[in-house]
């Protein structure tokens, strides 16, 4: 189908942009961008309008999203006019971003497409941005941007990284995720479960349980235990008795708070601690649930060691974890300055390999891609039905955070840029 030509309403009284007004003005370098045609339509904050009909209109509510364009272009710049509401998508926000990536897919790379503006441009974008008052200070970071200092990985660092992820208000988790409290992918379309997002986060535990083999007197390890799905699952449903292992001191007290309320105190303790800090003990079974990302490229083989190690002879290991595919970046600018800042992700087959390396023999590997973007749609859907309770958990700006972050996460799996796979390993027994 021909996409209608691009075409302008000029500004309203008070315009100073000209015939066409700012979108009029912003519209031929924007398609220039995206190789010659804009693949959604632009509404600027003089009113004027520009680009495709029938298209998601991203909104430019004041000049001050473009000058954050000018100081970060890319990827930042977009998420911090975001953030701070000076930029919009009127529309499915899914559908505005597929659009936008997709157009942009041809081109070398993000970092290479800001510099692939056509060198005829380059003087109509000076012109253009000195008539609409572009030129100025860089403008502050948006307060929920991350500010972490300390070299990478350290202690301390780790500490402050995971605290401003997941030591928001357990309140707000629960209005995202099931009842479980799975903050990793599902498993849909299993034989036999139940529907919904609460089905594929069930499903998903019993596969890790039955692949660990976890059975009533099983030591299990869980390493980086989140808000406790399966530490409380594998107690509950195969009587495990689990030292559930996290940095985050509101998931520690939630864990602990779940399982003396379930009556199973008993079975699950809770240790607010470094995976570092694991000393001593082997276990039946050794789970870590998308908590490597976390742990850096430098420290990895130190992890994979101390896995094995706190693996019986003979026993298991199932690590869940995301990957990104050959040639692609994982992660990106927006996750690491706003959700997670110093994640890894690597190709499987190299996660693969580092863990062998620490002395584990491989069991098998199952990829779980196609999974993980009906379980974000599910917890984004639920943000969106409970958006005034977030808001008012978090504050209008996380809010938008979050909004952008599981959107953009659920078209990164879509798209194939990342994966994440179980790896099921064993210590030998010899």
């Amino acid at each position: 189908m021909t996409r209608p030509a691009a075409t302008a309403r000029p500004a309203g009284p008070g315009g100073a942009a000209g015939p066409g007004g700012v979108a009029g003005r912003l519209a031929p370098l924007a398609a220039a961008l995206f190789g010659g045609s804009l693949p959604v339509r632009l509404r600027a904050w003089d009113g004027s309008e520009a680009g495709p009909a029938g298209t998601p209109v991203l909104v430019l509510r004041s000049r001050q999203a473009l000058r954050r364009l000018l100081w970060h272009p890319g990827e930042l710049g977009l998420a911090q006019a975001y953030v701070a509401g000076e930029l919009d998508v009127d529309g499915d926000l899914t559908e505005g971003l597929r659009a936008v990536w997709h157009a942009a897919a041809g081109r070398a790379s993000r970092s290479k497409r800001w510099a692939a503006l056509p060198p005829a441009r380059w003087g109509q974008a000076a012109v253009t941005a000195v008539a609409l008052g572009l030129p100025g200070p860089r403008p502050p970071a948006p307060a929920s941007q991350a500010r972490v200092s300390g070299r990478p990985h350290s202690r301390g660092r780790d500490q402050a990284v995971i605290a401003r992820h997941y030591d928001l208000p357990p309140a707000f988790y629960r209005l995202i995720l099931d009842e479980s409290m799975a903050y990793s992918c599902g498993w849909w379309g299993a034989p036999g479960a139940a529907p919904g997002l609460a089905g594929a986060q069930r499903a998903k535990l019993d596969l890790i349980a039955g692949k660990l083999g976890l059975r009533p007197g099983s030591t299990l390890l869980d390493v980086g235990c989140g808000w406790g799905s399966l530490a409380l699952h594998a107690a509950r449903e195969y009587g495990a008795q689990v030292t559930a292992v996290t940095l985050a001191g509101e998931q520690a007290a939630f864990v602990r708070d779940r399982a003396a309320a379930a009556g199973l105190g008993g079975l699950v303790r809770v240790r607010q601690q470094d995976y570092r800090e694991l000393t001593g003990g082997e276990y039946d079974a050794v789970a870590a649930v998308e908590m490597g990302e976390h742990v850096g490229a430098g420290q990895y083989p130190a992890f994979g060691a101390l896995l094995a190690a706190r693996a019986r002879p003979g026993g298991r290991v199932l690590v869940q974890q995301m990957s990104r595919a050959p040639g692609t970046p994982g992660g990106g600018a927006f996750i690491e300055a706003y959700i997670t800042p110093d994640m890894h992700m690597r190709p499987v087959g190299e996660t693969i390999g580092l863990l062998e390396a620490a002395g584990l023999e491989l069991r098998g590997a199952e990829a779980m891609r196609e999974h993980y973007p009906p379980t974000i749609r599910a917890w984004l859907g639920r943000l969106e039905r409970n958006r005034a309770a977030v808001t008012a958990l978090i504050g209008p700006e996380l809010a938008r955070v979050w909004r952008l972050y599981l959107t953009g996460a659920a078209l990164a799996f879509e798209g194939g840029r990342m994966g994440v796979d179980q790896i099921l390993l064993a210590r030998p027994a010899r």
